[in-house]
């Protein structure tokens, strides 16, 4: 009995450790007033207004992705500012948030992005670490 409640809290320590360290996801939350269409990893992510998408379990390692979008009817031109294009780099645990936003001035649609994660900047490990 002893040997069987041993295994069990054993088995259960070391899935707790693991699961949570290697689970990863890239969560593109749309704020802006079109729809955002996501190239990553050979895929396309629609993305529509007001909505968040999660894309969950990615393998580790260092992804170029690019962002294109609908603009509101009535647009003459379109100014895009922030990271909508880039490299993603994903570590076990890595928790990735791309956050889109636009505003609408005098027929202009300006459309914002800003990518954060949850990896240590301190860590030396990081590429970009100072």
């Amino acid at each position: 009995m002893k040997k069987n409640l041993a295994i069990l809290f054993i088995s259960l320590f070391t899935f707790w450790g693991c699961s949570s360290e290697s689970e990863t996801s890239l969560s593109l939350k749309n704020l802006a007033a079109g729809t955002i269409y996501l190239n990553f990893r050979g895929e396309v992510a629609t993305v529509p207004a007001g909505r968040t998408v999660v894309l969950s379990d990615l393998p580790k390692g260092t992804y170029a992705y690019v962002t294109t979008y609908a603009v509101p009817a009535g647009t003459t031109t379109s100014i895009a500012i922030g990271e909508l294009e880039g490299e993603i780099i994903v570590k076990a645990g890595s928790k990735i948030l791309i956050l889109y936003s636009s505003t609408f001035s005098e027929d202009t649609y300006t459309i914002y992005a800003s990518k954060t994660s949850n990896d240590d900047l301190d860590d030396p490990g990081n590429p970009l670490f100072p």
